[in-house]
């Protein structure tokens, strides 16, 4: 029984020392970056995810001013003439 206290005081001791050198600070440090690092990371994803969508927009309009061209430029040298 005495050598279950003694161990219990090392371990409560070593802990107590851990706080005073400042472990328990660079917990709460890394817990904060943690959660900042997941919300950068979310919203930089979700920026990536939007850029995708703007650049296929931008592609599906610029094959459809492609379009419109080739349709001018065809009709301009087979179309009818009046």
């Amino acid at each position: 029984m005495s050598s279950i206290k003694s161990r219990t005081w090392m371990v409560m001791a070593a802990v107590e020392g851990m706080k005073d050198h400042g472990y328990a600070r660079w917990n709460y440090t890394m817990k904060s970056l943690q959660q900042h690092l997941k919300n950068n990371v979310r919203s930089y994803h979700q920026a990536n995810k939007l850029s995708l969508i703007s650049k296929k927009m931008k592609d599906e309009q610029t094959k459809q001013c492609d379009e419109s061209l080739r349709t001018v430029m065809y009709l301009s040298c087979w179309g009818p003439n009046s």
